[in-house]
C-alpha cells in the first residue's frame, strides 16, 4: 500500500514520504548528505590522484608491452634473416672450401705427375749414362784384353820360335789376333 500512495503523491508528499522512510528506518539527513559529500569527495580525490595516475601506468604498461611484443616480432624475423645468411655464408663458405680442396688436389696431381715424369727422364738420363758407360768400359776392357793377347801371343811365339820378332812381325800378329778375337 505505501508502494501506491508512493506513485499516487505529488512532489510534496514525495518528500514527505521520504522523511518518514528515513524516520523509519532511522536515517539522519543531514548526516546522510555529508557522507554523500565526503564519499564525492572522495571518489574526486582518488579518481585524481589514484585511479587516473593508475590508468595512466596501465596504459603506458599496454603500450610498453604492444611495444616489446612488436619488437619481439621484428626480432625473430631479423633472426631467421641472420640465420639465413649465416646458412649462405656456409654454403658458400663450404662451396669455396670443398673448390680450393679439388683444387688443390688437382695442383697436387699435376705436381705428382710432374715429378714422376721428371723422375722417369733422369731416370733414363741415368740409364743412358750407365750404358754409356758401360759401353766405354767395355770398350777400354776389351782393348786391353786384345792388347794382352796380342803381348801374349807374340811372347808366346817367340818363346816357341825362339826368335826375335821384328816390330812388324809384332805389329801383323797383333792384327791377326785381334781379327780372331773380334770374330
Amino acid at each position: 500500500m505505501t508502494s501506491f500512495l508512493f506513485l499516487a503523491a505529488d512532489s510534496g508528499g514525495m518528500m514527505e514520504l521520504a522523511k518518514e522512510t528515513g524516520e523509519t528506518f532511522g536515517v539522519q539527513w543531514w548526516l546522510f548528505i555529508s557522507q554523500i559529500l565526503s564519499f564525492l569527495i572522495v571518489a574526486i580525490l582518488l579518481y585524481f590522484f589514484a585511479y587516473k595516475p593508475v590508468l595512466t601506468v596501465l596504459e603506458e604498461r599496454r603500450q610498453r608491452i604492444a611495444e616489446g611484443l612488436a619488437n619481439a616480432d621484428r626480432i625473430k624475423k631479423e633472426l631467421a634473416e641472420a640465420e639465413k645468411r649465416y646458412a649462405e655464408i656456409l654454403a658458400k663458405g663450404n662451396a669455396e672450401a670443398q673448390r680450393m680442396i679439388d683444387e688443390a688436389k688437382a695442383s697436387g696431381s699435376v705436381l705428382v705427375e710432374r715429378k714422376q715424369q721428371q723422375a722417369i727422364v733422369e731416370a733414363e738420363q741415368i740409364l743412358a749414362k750407365a750404358r754409356e758407360t758401360t759401353m766405354i768400359e767395355h770398350d777400354r776392357i776389351l782393348a786391353e784384353v786384345k792388347n794382352e793377347m796380342a803381348r801374349l801371343v807374340i811372347d808366346t811365339t817367340s818363346k816357341v820360335t825362339g826368335k826375335i820378332l821384328t816390330p812388324e812381325d809384332q805389329t801383323r800378329l797383333a792384327q791377326e789376333t785381334a781379327r780372331q778375337a773380334t770374330a
